[in-house]
């Protein structure tokens, strides 16, 4: 006669439902537990940010490169800024910093973008663009340079 071990004294199964409380529970603290161990050095570049922001970053040293045209440049610019045509930017990728912050203006936003990731392909990593181009900068009361 077979004794059933259902009915054993001493011997108790543990619920599926409370295997997967803990494996789940185990789960969200690993995932907690990375989350806050990556530090901000290591989170991906803003692709875009605002005036306001490149305003900050400017005055803390970083790069301002204006893609737009030569006679746009003439009309007003950031000072400080420099200036390398969005078509001339592959050719003269030297002249860009790799080792500091880069934020790539134009006129409204749309060019800087495409500026923004032809440096991003280039292997530049701290690389944004300006939302809102120089137009918002100026409109802004930031301050602006024309001429050469």
């Amino acid at each position: 006669m077979k004794k059933n071990q259902k009915n054993q004294p001493g011997k108790q199964s543990i619920p599926v439902w409370l295997i997967g409380l803990v494996v789940i529970a185990l789960i969200a603290i690993v995932g907690f537990i990375a989350a806050q161990s990556s530090s901000p050095a290591s989170a991906p570049y803003p692709t875009e940010i605002t005036v306001a922001q490149a305003a900050e970053k400017r005055d803390q040293g970083a790069f301002i490169l204006d893609v737009r045209q030569p006679e746009e440049w003439v009309q007003f610019h950031i000072p400080g800024a420099t200036l390398i045509p969005l078509g001339e930017l592959p050719d003269r990728l030297n002249e860009v910093p790799k080792d500091q912050e880069i934020v790539v203006v134009c006129r409204t936003g749309h060019r800087s973008a495409q500026g923004r990731d032809i440096l991003r392909n280039a292997g530049f990593a701290k690389v944004t663009s300006m939302a809102g181009g120089v137009t918002q900068w100026q409109s802004q009361g930031l301050p602006i340079a024309t001429g050469q």
